[in-house]
């Protein structure tokens, strides 16, 4: 196991290689979360930083958790290829729509119908690990762009919105997402 403060060129072609990354958060009080994420909504600025795109789903943990006490790991686990597990542990930022620099956040990414925050990351320190007790799971195909994407394609920007009034405006405790304003 080894730790660190940084990413270095052979951890960053990790991430950038990995179909599937984990995200965890936790209030100081209530349940913690931990979400399986995938789609082409990660990219790794330089060392230290780390933008991801959260698209619409039926809940909004990371955000109200992220408001309410703020901090973020993301995991990374290898599947395929050598055995490796990579945390990254540290504190992020939140992008909405109707923010300044959501535009300019954004423009890092495809465009994804259903895009939601972008979460702007800095790393604090990080840890890797052997990764001998992961599976080799060869990558099959990627959900999002049949059944996730099309969904909120379908939706439009005001159906997208109306969605997040029902599902998004709370955590499963109870806080804030900040989603849409009051």
């Amino acid at each position: 196991m080894a730790g660190g403060r940084k990413l270095n060129g052979t951890l960053r072609r990790f991430i950038e290689k990995q179909p599937l990354f984990f995200v965890a958060t936790a209030a100081r009080s209530g349940r913690v979360n931990l979400s399986p994420k995938g789609a082409d909504t990660l990219r790794v600025l330089d060392d230290r930083r780390i933008l991801w795109l959260n698209l619409s789903g039926s809940g909004n943990e990371t955000a109200g958790h992220l408001r309410s006490f703020n901090r973020i790991t993301l995991m990374f686990c290898a599947f395929e290829g050598p055995a490796l597990i990579l945390r990254l542990y540290g504190r992020a930022s939140i992008l909405q729509p109707r923010d300044a620099g959501w535009r300019d956040a954004l423009s890092h990414f495809p465009q994804m119908a259903g895009a939601r925050q972008v979460f702007d990351m800095a790393i604090d320190s990080l840890q890797t690990s052997c990764g001998t007790g992961v599976p080799i799971m060869p990558f099959g195909k990627d959900r999002a762009s049949e059944e996730l994407l099309p969904y909120y394609e379908g939706l439009g920007t005001e159906g997208v919105e109306e969605y997040w009034r029902k599902k998004n405006l709370r955590t499963i405790d109870g806080f804030e997402t900040g989603i849409v304003d009051a």
